[in-house]
């Protein structure tokens, strides 16, 4: 029997090849990101991701003395050092518990007391920053614009704020342990929380970040010696996720992981110049662009060979090799961009999110004419540069999808043989997905700067 009309058009498509969607070559010249990150650890919990078991999390204590001790990395904190804590969790059926708890120990190993200073600290839950959908780019001078808890954290932290739920300072009685904080994550649909900390310790502390059930009856809050038996006799959580492939592969699959364990670099900062030993960056020459790579990762470094994720210093066997994602990770870059020309010259910064690859396929960075659905970046940046004798600050958030490139942040016009510093930051949020780079774009000139023209430079 002969297919129906309609029928027979869908069996045609069904068979046709899928047409590759199309692609935009911006031929910058892609460069490696100038600088380093700082040498602070990271006590960085974001593994298993998805909570559905009470269990440690990452335990940095002594593994000496305690039921499971392959739990415990024994690693230990002194001066500067960070925590950086995501983790999502969904409700099962009423009556099972409701609420789960995410609590950071801390034990102090000394015969003296130990005082840890908070210099930074904020958390956020999906239900404070639910996501829901924004513009590409949304100037956000007052905090107001956000989506997931990621993103919001970030945005806290990119401002130096401090959440009024923790204190100044922490004192830890010697050979003790206590709670920095119990935080809820109340179990809804999907729920997530985001807690970033910069603190400094001076004395050694070790650290666990343990997650526990709300308890049954009228205090449903796990008190400390809940806390401290879980952290005595408990496993890791389970189900764990998904093996990361070994960094030496160079074929096949490549599954990177989640994190759990302690990585080595709380900041990013750099001065974007020519070279080393110059003190400027040479915008580059009319309708011409230069792009430094940002958060770069194995398999995904844009033809610079830069890998810019956090070693680990130790780690979990089923966990990622390096921090991949740089999850509250600070990039702190000052470009003091140069024209040496002898004409004005208008220069336009963007942040963008290009098709991932390791070494660059065509002559230049891929984009993609309609962006993929799933958005690859989402938080904020910071800007600050001079203008008419002030500075100013500027602070954007950014959505962008894979593939995505970004709109003009700021644009600058450099009148003849002039330097004018720009400086961007921005707290690398969870959530989000490198490579990303910040891209420095020279435009065409339209009309000469003068000192009659009505166009004077921003």
């Amino acid at each position: 029997m002969l297919k129906t009309l309609p029928t027979l058009v869908s069996f045609m498509l069904a068979q046709a090849p899928a047409i590759p969607p199309a692609e935009i070559i911006r031929p910058d010249e892609v460069r490696p990101l100038p600088g380093a990150l700082d040498r602070v650890p990271v006590f960085n919990s974001n593994s298993p991701e998805k909570i559905q078991q009470a269990g440690i999390l990452l335990s940095t204590l002594n593994p000496a003395g305690k039921q499971n001790p392959a739990a415990h990395l024994n690693f230990s904190f002194n001066d500067r050092f960070d925590i950086f804590a995501h983790h999502v969790t969904k409700a099962a059926p009423v009556p099972a518990p409701q609420v789960m708890y995410l609590g950071i120990l801390v034990e102090n190993p000394n015969k003296t007391p130990v005082r840890i200073l908070v210099l930074q600290a904020n958390t956020r839950l999906t239900t404070h920053a639910p996501f829901v959908n924004l513009p590409t780019q949304v100037l956000d001078q007052r905090n107001r614009v956000f989506a997931g808890p990621g993103s919001r954290a970030s945005g806290d932290f990119l401002r130096r704020e401090r959440d009024a739920i923790f204190p100044e300072s922490y004192v830890i009685a010697p050979q003790t342990s206590q709670m920095l904080t119990v935080l809820p994550i109340p179990a809804t649909a999907l729920n997530g929380r985001s807690l970033l900390m910069r603190l400094f310790s001076n004395g050694r502390v070790n650290l666990a970040s343990l997650a526990l059930w709300e308890k049954p009856g009228t205090d449903k809050i796990p008190t400390l010696e809940d806390w401290q038996n879980l952290a005595q006799t408990g496993q890791l959580s389970t189900p764990r996720d998904r093996t990361p492939t070994p960094l030496t592969q160079t074929s096949g699959q490549f599954i990177y992981g989640r994190v759990a364990g302690v990585s080595q670099g709380s900041q990013w900062r750099a001065t974007v110049t020519d070279r080393p030993e110059i003190p400027y960056l040479t915008i580059p020459a009319e309708n011409q662009a230069i792009s430094y790579v940002v958060n770069t990762l194995d398999r995904g470094t844009l033809g610079t060979r830069q890998i810019q994720s956090a070693p680990m210093l130790v780690r979990y066997p089923d966990t990622a090799y390096r921090s991949h994602g740089n999850y509250g990770v600070l990039y702190e870059l000052t470009l003091p961009l140069k024209n040496p020309t002898t004409q004005a010259q208008q220069v336009a910064i963007r942040f963008q999110t290009p098709i991932k690859e390791d070494q660059l396929s065509q002559a230049g960075l891929r984009y993609l004419q309609t962006p993929a659905n799933q958005i690859f970046f989402r938080g904020p940046i910071r800007l600050e540069y001079e203008a008419n004798g002030t500075t100013q600050v500027k602070y954007f958030h950014l959505v962008q999808r894979r593939g995505q490139m970004g709109e003009p942040l700021l644009t600058l016009d450099l009148p003849p043989q002039t330097q004018r510093t720009v400086k961007v930051e921005l707290v690398y949020p969870p959530d989000a997905t490198p490579p990303q780079v910040l891209t420095v774009e020279t435009r065409p000139v339209i009309a000469p700067v003068s000192q009659n023209s009505p166009h004077q430079p921003l």
